[in-house]
């Protein structure tokens, strides 16, 4: 399993700020009516993940203002609750991640709610650089840990192994521990 290697696994050193696909208005990346943003690249290279092809950082097409315009307008939606970053690897890619989640908050405070999947767990973002660690921050749910096929269980919610957590963010980072998310219905 390949590990991270702290503060050497940079957006500025990875990023092409690149997308692989933006999925609005959809059901299955989070709790509720989601709008889905998958960034290009991930250095983890899991063991069966099911993203393979957009491991490379060049894969998919430049991230634009005029993207970030339509996940604004999408966001309006009364019925969307909210972001959903996933990838690639959405730390990784923090050149385009982080000035969406920031300009997000400006426009809706936290009447949207902002998950994210990553291969990092929550103990290696906690040593991690700056910018990790302030898209963290505009997070409410995080889902941790490099996918493995060993621990693999379709029955698990919004989740591919049993490694993986579901992380209540703001509880989190407020107690220094983590803090699993209330809603949960499989930890």
């Amino acid at each position: 399993m390949v590990k991270p290697d702290p503060k050497i696994w940079t957006s500025d050193r990875f990023s092409e700020n690149r997308i692989a696909d933006y999925k609005p208005f959809n059901f299955v990346d989070g709790e509720g009516v989601r709008c889905s943003l998958y960034v290009s690249g991930c250095l983890f290279a899991c063991k069966g993940c099911y993203n393979k092809k957009i491991q490379s950082f060049s894969y998919g097409k430049p991230y634009t203002k005029e993207l970030e315009n339509r996940i604004i307008e999408d966001l309006r939606e009364p019925y969307c609750q909210g972001l959903t970053l996933l990838g690639g690897e959405p730390f990784l890619n923090t050149s385009v991640t982080l000035p969406l989640v920031k300009k997000i908050r400006e426009e809706f405070g936290h009447t949207k709610d902002i998950w994210s999947w990553t291969g990092y767990i929550w103990e290696e973002l906690m040593e991690e650089s700056l910018d990790k660690m302030r898209l963290l921050s505009y997070l409410d749910v995080l889902v941790d840990g490099r996918f493995e096929l060993s621990k693999l269980d379709l029955n698990l919610q919004f989740r591919g192994s049993s490694n993986q957590r579901i992380i209540d963010v703001p509880k989190s980072l407020k107690s220094g521990n983590v803090i699993l998310w209330e809603r949960g219905i499989d930890q």
